[in-house]
């Protein structure tokens, strides 16, 4: 060990403070590394450590030189402020133990100095991944002009750019803040994370993806980790958020990157803030049918269900673990695990819980389970007065997207036949049914008329809906979605049955002469003409009433006739009803066009 007796008698640089980073760099390339590199390959004691850190060293050196190769490197505050003496400081180290390899007595003891090794061959390996990480993002060779002049001290090296600058520009900051989120001290994190994030918040589509592309996400999600600090988890957890919610691109890569696990934990156990951030990312994330399968392979159901109780969370942690829940409710296994961990129940306890959003979205999902459930959930939800809560929500609430969840959740309990009938005997249900049927937007309408249809109310109840067959005549004469006019033709058809309900829709001149139109055949109005023969067929189902006069002094006989020439089903029969014994008479007439 002479040789590195006498290497460590020419390196006794001292511990003083160097005066500039120059001298640093220059202290660890022509005196520090020269002197370990001839140690290590002479050490006789941990031989093996030893050329492993002479590896290690050499890669060192070689990454230094590349560093030093760019006149830009002073201005980056990460190498000449962190790493630098970081280094500088861990080299020392290792000189100092690779004079205690000179005694074969090892007086601190073998142990002792195999484990001192370690840990500053650890500390080596950091080195060289924050080297490393610098020096493939690009940093290490940009221009110091372009560098904050604010407080030097804990500026951000780059200053924040404007979304719309250079694409060049863009990823050279993103790469910056990411470096610092590896290397820099908390207050440069911070710093880092605050400038992401009033980055994104400008244009988060475009940002979000460059943040993908340039970015490092695994080690933005490590600082969602609870040993994480507190400041940069609050700030971690929003940039997280924002990046679920921008973009498909985003979103998918943060959940391929693992991010659902660690964010279903803060909804779980993180303070109230982090909750609700969580809660937005989750929502976001569930939104994709390939990314919600996951959330019971982390154990998210539970935990959702868990977020959606009162008292759980603030009201908006509610709806979206609700609309969480809703995103999954698809998947078979997820399906199963919430109504074991009593989601049911919980749901309809959203329903009224006066946050719109908890109750739109506890309605959609309470829709999604009793369809895709069978008469199991359908059941489930009677059995938890679930009709009564979806009554008195769609009483309530005037939002038309909320009424048309409720209005989808009572159509998937009519899917179950001890639903239909404990429904079918509601006159509340139905009476709100006419309500919307005559003043509610289109979408409306269209629920609720094929809610009238799916069911089998009494005839008392059909009689108290006559004020809505006029509206289901108008709702008869939209073009779109044909799936409307059905649903109106066959709630007319069931409101039909009853003899007092043709009577008043006969008298009704407006309705008849509408309905007349409806069959002209030339007419675009109701491309399905069995649709208003349905209905006329429904109307004249009985000789009483002045139905059939009515109809045939609107001129239906001669509409009829046409579309019985063109078989059309039901128009035969309709003309029949009408004309009676002059059937034959009336096909030899030529009707005036």
């Amino acid at each position: 060990m002479a040789s590195v007796a006498s290497a460590a008698a020419v390196d006794d640089d001292g511990d003083e403070t160097l005066a500039s980073p120059a001298e640093s760099l220059d202290l660890i390339l022509s005196r520090l590394l020269p002197f370990l590199l001839s140690a290590a390959l002479s050490a006789r004691t941990l031989v093996g450590r030893w050329r492993l850190l002479h590896s290690k060293l050499s890669l060192l050196l070689s990454a230094l030189t590349d560093a030093a190769g760019s006149p830009n490197w002073p201005s980056n505050q990460l190498f000449r402020d962190h790493l630098l003496p970081a280094l500088i400081s861990t080299l020392r180290n290792l000189r100092s133990l690779s004079a205690l390899c000179l005694d074969q007595d090892l007086p601190g003891g073998k142990l002792r100095l195999q484990s001192d090794i370690d840990i500053a061959a650890s500390a080596l390996s950091l080195h060289l991944h924050d080297l490393h990480l610098l020096l493939r993002s690009g940093l290490l060779h940009h221009d110091a002009s372009l560098a904050s002049s604010a407080d030097d001290s804990a500026a951000i090296v780059l200053s924040l750019p404007a979304p719309s600058a250079s694409r060049a520009v863009l990823a050279l900051f993103v790469r910056d803040v990411f470096a610092r989120l590896q290397i820099g001290a908390l207050d440069l994190k911070g710093k880092a994370l605050d400038s992401l994030l009033e980055l994104l918040a400008a244009d988060p589509a475009k940002i979000s993806r460059l943040v993908v592309e340039e970015g490092d996400l695994p080690s933005l999600l490590r600082l969602l980790d609870p040993s994480a600090h507190s400041l940069l988890r609050d700030s971690t957890a929003a940039v997280v958020s924002l990046l679920a919610t921008a973009s498909d691109v985003s979103r998918r890569a943060v959940f391929e990157e693992g991010a659902l696990g660690p964010l279903l934990r803060l909804l779980d156990s993180g303070p109230a803030v982090l909750k609700e951030r969580a809660a937005t990312a989750i929502h976001a994330l569930t939104a994709d049918h390939a990314c919600a399968w996951a959330v019971s392979a982390y154990g998210g159901v539970s935990i959702l269900v868990a977020a959606c109780h009162s008292g759980s969370g603030s009201p908006s942690v509610q709806a979206l673990a609700a609309g969480s829940l809703n995103n999954a409710v698809a998947i078979d296994d997820i399906r199963a695990a919430m109504v074991e961990e009593g989601a049911v129940s919980v749901l309809l306890d959203l329903l009224l819980s006066g946050n719109l959003e908890a109750q739109k979205n506890a309605a959609l999902c309470l829709a999604s389970l009793a369809a895709m459930g069978g008469a199991e959930i359908c059941n489930a939800i009677l059995q938890e007065n679930g009709p009564a809560r979806l009554l008195q929500l769609l009483r309530a609430v005037s939002d038309p997207e909320t009424i048309d969840h409720t209005l989808k959740a009572f159509s998937a309990l009519a899917v179950s036949p001890k639903a239909t009938k404990f429904l079918s005997s509601s006159p509340p249900l139905f009476a709100q049914l006419t309500d919307l049927i005559k003043r509610g937007n289109a979408g409306i309408k269209h629920s609720a008329a094929a809610l009238v249809a799916d069911l089998s109310p009494s005839e008392e109840t059909k009689r108290s809906m006559a004020e809505s067959m006029p509206a289901l005549i108008k709702m008869m004469e939209c073009s779109k979605p044909s799936s409307a006019q059905e649903a109106a033709a066959a709630a007319l058809t069931s409101l039909l049955a009853v003899r007092a309900n043709r009577r008043e829709l006969s008298r009704d001149e407006k309705s008849v002469t509408r309905l007349v139109q409806m069959l002209e055949p030339t007419s675009d109005v109701i491309a399905g003409k069995e649709l208003p023969v349905a209905v006329v067929l429904a109307l004249t189902s009985s000789s009483g009433g002045g139905a059939r006069r009515r109809l045939a002094d609107a001129g239906a006989c001669q509409h009829l006739q046409k579309l019985s020439e063109a078989d059309v089903p039901g128009a035969k029969k309709a003309l029949h009803r009408i004309t009676g014994s002059r059937l034959k008479n009336l096909f030899s007439i030529s009707w005036p066009q």
